[in-house]
């Protein structure tokens, strides 16, 4: 079941790194990426570059959690790790309701959604534990 989550948010944030690299090959207009508050394409190159580092990462954090990759923090970091991913898109979540553009408003269902995911899997994994 955990497995099942996690690449379920894996396939979710491939999904949101494609809408970015759409952004920054302007195959998408950058004005309705970040509530509309870009200003120019240094900007749009910033947020991008920094919004995918994160979605990789959490990408790589899971990957850990699920045991398909060799290396791996313990368990105690990679738990921090993702319970602070989830404060974060519970943030975003916010920030995306206020949001100028309507397509970042709609995000505000996918950061949600994301937030849920993680906390089903730290929540998942306790109460195995707890179980065994």
């Amino acid at each position: 079941m955990i497995n099942k989550i996690i690449h379920t948010t894996i396939i979710i944030l491939i999904i949101g790194l494609v809408f970015h690299l759409c952004v920054v090959s302007k195959i998408i207009p950058y004005t309705i990426a970040w509530g509309g508050r870009l200003q120019n394409d240094t900007e749009m190159y910033v947020f991008e570059a920094i919004s995918m580092i994160i979605q990789l990462f959490l990408i790589f954090i899971l990957l850990m959690k699920g045991n398909k990759i060799n290396y791996k923090f313990s368990n105690k970091v990679i738990n921090c790790i993702l319970w602070i991913y989830s404060i974060l898109f519970l943030l975003n979540t916010v920030g995306n309701i206020f949001a100028v553009t309507t397509l970042e408003k709609f995000f505000a269902l996918i950061t949600i959604v994301l937030s849920i995911l993680i906390i089903m899997i730290l929540i998942f994994e306790k109460k195995n534990k707890t179980i065994a």
